[in-house]
């Protein structure tokens, strides 16, 4: 069994900053690729970010290029999402999700494992 647990969400304003955390515990080895992925109220879930195992390979969603960082520690079983220059648009619940193939999937889908979601809020 895997669990994925996400946490650093808040409320930040405009222009401001936040770090997410994503800790993968139990079977780790079930998972190689990781992605970012957020849902605002009314809309589908939507890609952020993703990071393949080694971290040599990224990608990002036009909408965060520039803005957000992916990075992971697979010492410490832990991805992360630095985001900067936070916009009222990036306001949404953030997850992290695995998947058991080495590749950086955009579609939510293709992803076996899943977070619980923690919500970041942008104030204008």
């Amino acid at each position: 069994q895997v669990q994925l647990v996400e946490s650093g969400g808040g409320l930040v304003q405009d222009g401001g900053s936040l770090r997410l955390s994503c800790i993968v515990s139990g079977h780790t080895a079930s998972i190689y690729a990781m992605g970012w992925f957020r849902q605002a109220p009314g809309k589908e879930r939507e890609f952020v970010a993703g990071i393949n195992w080694s971290g040599s390979i990224t990608s990002y969603a036009d909408s965060v290029k520039g803005r957000f960082t992916v990075s992971r520690d697979n010492a410490l079983h832990t991805m992360y999402l630095q985001m900067n220059n936070l916009k009222p648009e990036d306001t949404a619940v953030y997850y992290c999700a695995g998947v058991f193939l080495n590749v950086i999937y955009e579609r939510p889908e293709e992803y076996q494992y899943w977070g619980q979601g923690t919500q970041v809020t942008v104030s204008s």
